[in-house]
This record gives structure tokens, C-alpha cells and sequence, in this order.
């Protein structure tokens, strides 16, 4: 009999089957089983979006690893889909956090995460004022990640930052040495056009990952634009939860303002297609069954 595979290596699988893959964000386990049910094969978890979704604040490093581990116990609890999870820096500092957070991720069922270059005092990787850490720092990074899995298939991914303060240039000798040292695919936060991508699928050897976040300094390049430029994942983090947002706004200002929610019904996820989305009825036949089966 042939042994499941393991988050970590159906994410590899679907690096292999969907080229460039696709890997939209969600910021509940609801969301997450939404995306599924829309075709996407990975699904990702923001710091950003732990920090404001789950926790109201902002994206600065505010967030411990627990708060992060309750998001994904959350998401991989329900959602067959592999698991990207941002760990920013590591929660750090030392090489033992790491490995801590990267053995807590895999116990949690996450597939992959990605570990960013820069400082502890870390900012949203498009905000001015990001400051990174000295090459070799990185390289203990992910060293020390990498020595911590014990699912070998667990994917990581090395986020630099350094296109913003440093320069691409500076950015790519960089991402080589963290290839080096055993990343599977470097993240290239914050690149501005499809060259910067094609210098670093063509210079590196491994998967890219391009960051298309909105309102951010990347333009919204499509998957094909992208795949042009040899691009092997695409990321949209946290469109989902802004969308949510606005339309939570708009809900929340009808009925304050009408004292009824009739205005908005049709912007509205159905009871139906929310117990379709959670497999409310196969529950309640579970539970109908069981209370018969007590009954004899």
C-alpha cells in the first residue's frame, strides 16, 4: 500500500502539475476551503494577514509564532490543500527559534513556508524604511531551517528584500548564496518589472516566486506575463481579505444606516452556499447517524 504524501511533498507535486502555480492567500479556514473549492492546488497564510485579520494590528513583527501556528492548525484541520505559511524572519533570533518554528509548522501540517532577510524590527515588504541583515545571517536562516524539517519534502522558500534598499544586483548575489545553502525557491519581494523576474529565474536555478499584492510596488503582471518571464509561483496574499473587508464595511454601514440589512442581501453568501462550503449536512448525517445507532 502506497504511503499519503506528505503536505510538503503535494506541494512539490503541485509545483510540477500547474506551471506557474498559483497560491492565493486566505486568512481563515473558511476562506481556505473557499479557495480550494475554486481550483487553486496551494493556499498561502500571511503574517500581515495574522497580524490584521486575526490579531487587528499591524504588519511589523508584532506577531508570535502561536499566534501564526492557531492560523494553520486552523486552515490545514479542514483544508486538503498544501499550506504556504510566512514565518517573516523566523521568530528568532537564534538558530534554535528557528528550528522551532520550522518543527512547530510541520507538526501543524503546513507544506512550505518562506524566512525573509531582513532585520527583526521588520516592516511590510512594500513600506519604505526596510533595513535587511548581513548576507551570512541569512545564510544561518535557512541553514538552520533547513536542518529543522523533519518532513523532507517541506518546501522552503528565501525571501529577500534587499531589490528595495540595495538594488537588484545586490539582491540577486544574495539570493545565490541562500540558494547555496539550501533554500528550494527564492521570494523577490518588491520587484517592479518583468526584467528584474527574468534576471533571477535565468541567474538562479530554482523556482521564483513573484508577490502580487495590491496597491504594492509589483504591478499586477497576469500568470502569463509571469510565466513569460520564467516565473514558477504567484502570489496574491491577501486580496481575498480585502475584498472581505470592503464588503464588511458596506454591510456594517447599511444596517447602521437603515436599521436593516435588506440593501445588501444580494452581496451576501447564502445559509446554503455557506453549508456547502463547510460540509454542514455530511456533519449533521454524521451526527443523526450516531444518535441512532446510540438508540438501539
Amino acid at each position: 500500500m502506497t504511503a499519503p504524501l506528505s503536505p510538503g511533498q503535494r506541494f512539490r507535486l503541485a509545483l510540477q502539475q500547474e506551471q506557474p502555480l498559483q497560491i492565493v492567500g486566505a486568512t481563515t479556514a473558511n476562506h481556505a476551503l473557499l479557495a480550494q473549492s475554486a481550483g487553486f492546488k496551494a493556499i498561502y497564510l500571511s503574517g500581515g494577514g495574522v497580524a490584521a485579520g486575526s490579531l487587528g494590528f499591524p504588519d511589523l513583527g508584532i506577531n508570535t509564532l502561536d499566534d501564526v501556528l492557531t492560523d494553520v492548525r486552523r486552515i490545514t484541520d479542514v483544508c486538503d490543500a498544501p499550506l504556504l505559511v510566512d514565518i517573516d524572519t523566523g521568530f528568532g533570533p537564534s538558530a534554535f527559534n528557528i528550528a522551532r518554528t520550522v518543527k512547530s509548522l510541520v507538526k501543524f501540517g503546513a507544506a512550505a513556508c518562506h524566512i525573509e532577510d531582513q532585520a527583526g524590527a521588520k516592516r511590510c515588504g512594500h513600506r519604505p524604511g526596510k533595513e535587511i541583515v548581513a548576507t551570512q545571517e541569512m545564510v544561518d536562516r535557512i541553514k538552520a531551517a533547513v536542518d529543522a524539517r523533519t518532513d523532507a519534502g517541506f518546501y522552503l522558500i528565501a525571501r529577500t528584500d534587499a531589490i528595495a534598499s540595495e538594488g537588484v544586483d545586490v539582491a540577486l548575489e544574495r539570493a545565490a548564496r541562500f540558494v547555496e545553502a539550501g533554500a528550494d525557491a527564492v521570494f523577490a519581494e518588491a520587484a517592479y518589472d518583468l526584467d528584474t523576474y527574468r534576471r533571477f529565474t535565468s541567474t538562479l536555478g530554482v523556482p521564483v516566486l513573484a508577490n502580487i499584492t495590491e496597491f504594492g510596488q509589483t504591478p499586477l503582471f497576469t500568470v502569463d506575463e509571469l510565466a513569460s518571464a520564467g516565473v514558477g509561483m504567484v502570489l496574491y496574499p491577501l486580496s481575498a481579505f480585502r475584498a472581505a473587508n470592503r464588503a464588511a464595511e458596506a454591510v456594517y454601514a447599511t444596517i447602521r444606516r437603515d436599521g436593516s440589512q435588506q440593501a445588501v442581501l444580494d452581496s451576501m453568501q447564502t445559509r446554503a452556499e455557506l453549508y456547502e462550503c463547510i460540509n454542514y449536512h455530511a456533519f449533521e448525517e454524521r451526527l443523526d447517524a450516531l444518535f441512532n445507532r446510540s438508540a438501539k
